[in-house]
């Protein structure tokens, strides 16, 4: 049984830890307010930009010999995997979901006979994935959300995406990020980049549909040339949405981590200071015991 002592020190070290776990969370909540504004500004340009692409790709899809690359499909041998990890820890399972997943689409991958490269954002995922695939990981980057992520941030790993695909090193890029649903959701998503994946469009607004009922649109230059110039573009777009819904997630999933370390730091101070209680209880009293017994000897 652990003396006074012991159980005072172990009550003072847990207080300690709980005045920790409830200023990280106060931060991460602050810091979770400002991402999720920033991630909720881009989402609506971002689908915007993949609306049109989508109808130029349809719009060019007639004439597949002149699509730009990034459109084209050249082939399904080599699988590039951008990871979009935080740096820091202490945020729950947000890095370890992603990890497991990754890890899971590498062996579908594998299985099916395709090459596997990995491109990683952040120091946990290069941590985790460091020792059993570290054939695969071809470029790191780390430290790049801080202190918020920024686009020219994003169009850093955009150009080494574009400068791998330019010189043939893989055929179909996806990128895996965690997607900000709510403060206690967050989403693994997988994104294909390229070849661009064109989306069932939604239906035409009145503003947008002609007087037959479809978009009607003059191009100048014309679709090819627009879809070589936006296509580029479009990646640092993702990449940089991607970013902002992974720092979201990162801040909202540290907040609920430390709000439960500091419940569960809570609860294990009223649990040792009852059982601190009943120690000193259980001593006064055979204490008390020994002085009778004394005093009814003499």
């Amino acid at each position: 049984m652990a003396n006074l002592k012991d159980l005072r020190t172990k009550i003072s070290s847990v207080t300690s830890t709980r005045r920790i776990t409830s200023a990280m969370k106060m931060v991460a909540a602050a810091k979770l307010r400002r991402a999720q504004d920033m991630a909720e500004s881009a989402r609506p340009y971002a689908e915007r930009m993949e609306r049109m692409l989508s109808s130029l790709a349809a719009s060019a899809a007639a004439n597949p010999e002149s699509a730009p690359p990034m459109l084209a499909v050249r082939g399904d041998n080599t699988h590039l995997l951008v990871l979009i990890s935080s740096d820091r820890g202490l945020c729950g399972g947000f890095n370890a979901y992603l990890i497991r997943y990754t890890r899971e689409r590498v062996a579908q991958l594998e299985r099916d006979g395709k090459t596997v490269k990995i491109i990683i954002v952040g120091r946990k995922g290069l941590t985790a994935l460091r020792r059993d695939m570290s054939s695969r990981i071809v470029e790191k980057f780390e430290d790049l959300a801080k202190p918020a992520p920024a686009f020219d941030q994003a169009r850093t790993v955009s150009e080494k995406i574009t400068s791998m695909f330019e010189t043939g090193e893989f055929d179909v890029c996806t990128i895996i990020y965690n997607k900000f649903v709510s403060a206690l959701t967050q989403e693994v998503t997988p994104l294909q980049l390229i070849p661009f994946k064109p989306e069932a469009l939604p239906p035409q607004t009145d503003e947008e549909a002609g007087p037959d009922g479809k978009a009607s649109y003059e191009f100048e230059p014309d679709e090819e040339e627009i879809l070589a110039a936006l296509l580029p573009r479009n990646l640092s777009v993702q990449v940089y949405r991607a970013m902002l819904e992974s720092f979201a997630s990162e801040q909202a999933a540290r907040m609920t981590a430390m709000d439960n370390a500091t419940r569960n730091a809570g609860d294990m101070i009223e649990s040792l200071t009852l059982r601190y209680n009943r120690t000193r209880q259980a001593a006064i009293t055979s204490e008390l015991i020994e002085i009778i017994s004394g005093a009814e000897a003499l």
